[in-house]
């Protein structure tokens, strides 16, 4: 059978269970996995362990695996490679928001750039956030503000309000540790540090594209503070709360900014440790920094730190309660990334590469738009970015591995962060949290949310190929 018209049905299978039987994410893609490795020819397997490198006793050992242990194969090497991190990136953004380090970093950017220039505070912050907190958190957390700050304006509340989707779900779809990305830059072979920075620079071209859709549809019609008497007595309390009660904004900043720095010195450091002299001291301080800049332990050293904030204002007990809140939410976003990831094992195998790779022949940088659309296509369709960026991860990671793009593979993970973008409409749940949140109506967000989304979506596009052609890097 094709692998083209495997992947297909696996899709259909996947998106079907979603859809039609409203099964939970977790089990339409391990049925869909499932489905695939009982479709995938014993043939394809072969040649695929052998272009793999695998010896021909191992290739044919693994072409006769029982389907569902090659299923299980793959979900388990996923849980090993993103499970910790997925974990203690949660544990860092529950503590930073109960710490009162997260509301620091908004109050402190708007207090640094003036209350004219709110948008982009709230812009920069949502940005920001969005790295350790997942996007739907981050919109509660800064609604709040977002809300007392229009109360003192008297004006702009639909930029503010689009401001923090502009800059939050870029990030979301873009920079690990949020799990999309985590899970697509491990899938195709992309290190950390590079998806790091590699997303970022996307993700802000991406989301100066949605301020500046914000700031005109805000010229464009005014967006009601649809609030009761009640709950604006509330925002006017949270507007006067007493600052010294958060933490400072550099220890508030430290539980994200230091692994972000430990894995980029670490990755810094790989290409130049080989010509260090071992025994001295930059070779210790290469070793250090190699272990310090594991991903593992950096992101869980920003856990220890935030978990060391939150001790200073919650008690022991509470601090209990909120670890395995994390790790809840955590779990359910670990099972659901290494389903994807058995998913995506299966796929390979069939030989889905190779047919990718022919159906851009000749023109590679074709690929990059081809995985958007796939992308686009599973995220309208089912509403879930991380879902999408899981399905195209595992339909394009044999091409990737495969070494045939002619440019880095993180510009094919960029296309498909991209690609989860749009569109969020009436079966994305962020549409809702944002709408149901700041008060809009349907058709106000199908106005605003729904065209900023797929406009973020293609400014990435176009940077991202345009990052491809000007600096492959293959």
């Amino acid at each position: 059978m094709s692998p083209i018209l495997i992947l297909i049905i696996g899709m259909a299978v996947v998106i079907g269970s979603l859809l039609v039987l409203r099964i939970h994410a977790f089990l339409a893609l391990l049925l869909g996995a499932a489905i695939v490795a009982l479709l995938t020819p014993g043939e394809a397997i072969y040649g695929y362990a052998i272009s793999r490198g695998m010896s021909e006793t191992a290739a044919r050992g693994l072409a006769s695996t029982f389907f569902f242990d090659r299923v299980a194969d793959g979900f388990g090497k996923t849980v090993g490679q993103i499970g910790i991190i997925i974990a203690m990136a949660s544990i860092i953004g529950d503590c930073m928001l109960n710490s009162g380090a997260a509301d620091r970093i908004v109050r402190s950017t708007i207090k640094m750039v003036g209350e004219k220039r709110a948008p982009q505070a709230f812009l920069g912050s949502g940005y920001l956030l969005s790295i350790p907190v997942f996007f739907d958190t981050v919109f509660y957390l800064m609604i709040p503000l977002v809300k007392a700050t229009r109360l003192r304006t008297g004006r702009h509340y639909l930029w503010y309000v689009l401001a923090v989707y502009a800059g939050g779900a870029m990030t979301h779809s873009l920079v690990p540790p949020t799990p999309g990305p985590l899970f697509v830059a491990n899938e195709l072979g992309v290190g950390l540090a590079m998806m790091i920075g590699m997303g970022c620079l996307v993700g802000a071209f991406s989301s100066l594209s949605g301020y500046l859709f914000a700031a005109w549809s805000d010229r464009r019609f005014d967006l009601p503070l649809r609030e009761s008497p009640e709950a604006i007595s509330e925002l006017e309390t949270l507007a006067r709360r007493d600052e010294r009660m958060l933490p400072s904004i550099w220890l508030s900043l430290l539980p994200i900014l230091l692994p972000v720095m430990l894995i980029a010195m670490n990755a810094m450091i790989g290409v130049k440790s080989a010509a260090v002299s071992s025994g001295n001291w930059k070779s210790r301080l290469f070793d250090m920094i190699a272990v310090l800049g594991d991903k593992n332990i950096a992101i869980s050293l920003g856990a220890v730190i935030a978990l060391g904030i939150l001790f200073k204002t919650c008690e022991a007990k509470k601090i209990d309660s909120i670890v395995k809140t994390a790790l809840l939410g955590a779990g359910s976003i670990i099972l659901i990334t290494s389903a994807g990831g058995a998913f995506g094992t299966v796929l390979q195998q069939t030989g889905i590469g190779n047919a990718f790779e022919k159906l851009a022949s000749g023109y590679q940088t074709a690929i990059l738009p081809l995985a958007f659309i796939l992308t686009v296509l599973v995220r309208t369709a089912q509403g879930s970015a991380t879902v999408a960026m899981i399905t195209a991860a595992g339909a394009f990671s044999g091409l990737a591995h495969a070494g045939g793009l002619g440019f880095h593979p993180v510009y094919l993970a960029l296309a498909i962060g991209c690609g989860s973008k749009p569109v969020s409409w009436l079966n994305d749940s962020g549409f809702w949290v944002v709408t149901q949140m700041s008060g809009m109506t349907e058709k106000e967000g199908l106005k605003t949310v729904t065209p900023m989304s797929g406009l973020m979506g293609l400014v990435g596009l176009v940077v991202t190929i345009a990052l491809s052609l000007i600096l492959p890097m293959g």
